[in-house]
């Protein structure tokens, strides 16, 4: 008998355990899409370049296509099937549906788990490219649109609902405890800007 090229590996998936016996080379997109049937996550580009399999990993953004299964064992997986609460969707989730920040909707998983992730750093006071002041003790900047289009600029929209996305973003951020604002502020901040430019 040949030696068996199976890992057995278990998953904590939105709350959830899963014990699965995979190849060892299985990414944790294709683990979640083709093993536990949680199809929201996309397969987009299969090579990190699109975001549409972005998930949530210890609460930090992965592109589940680059992420062995096996390497996310014992890690709080979360997809976009587990951020609402019940019947009640997570404030972003909210933000995107209110604010029409999609089209076809094949990036939306992606791009709302982003987002989600996004705020949290944010709040954390994590600088982005952008960043005028990115001393700690400056604290989280102005969550402008510059700020967001930079923060989410992994995960594309073939679409094109990008003004969409920013001003759900920006709603969802300014709704979060210790929001970033009024969302008015951020989308006129926005208008402003282009208007200048």
């Amino acid at each position: 008998m040949p030696p068996s090229t199976s890992s057995s590996v278990t998953l904590n998936i939105n709350g959830e355990k899963h014990v699965l016996s995979v190849d060892p080379r299985t990414t944790l997109l294709d683990a979640l899409r083709e093993r536990l049937d949680l199809t929201g996550t996309k397969k987009g580009c299969d090579q990190g370049q699109c975001g549409a399999c972005t998930v949530l990993v210890d609460g930090r953004r992965t592109l589940s296509c680059l992420q062995l299964a096996v390497a996310a064992e014992d890690r709080e997986i979360t997809t976009v099937e587990g951020l609402a609460e019940g019947e009640r969707l997570h404030p972003v989730q909210q933000a995107f549906l209110d604010l029409d920040g999609l089209q076809c909707g094949y990036c939306t998983p992606g791009q709302i788990c982003s987002a989600v992730a996004v705020i949290e750093e944010h709040a954390a006071g994590w600088p982005s490219a952008v960043t005028d002041d990115v001393r700690p003790e400056a604290g989280p900047p102005p969550l402008t649109p510059q700020e967001i289009r930079e923060r989410m600029s992994g995960n594309l929209c073939r679409c094109g609902a990008y003004v969409s996305i920013v001003e759900a973003v920006a709603r969802a951020a300014a709704e979060s405890p210790g929001g970033a604002g009024a969302p008015e502020d951020v989308t006129t901040a926005g208008a402003t800007e282009e208007a200048a430019a």
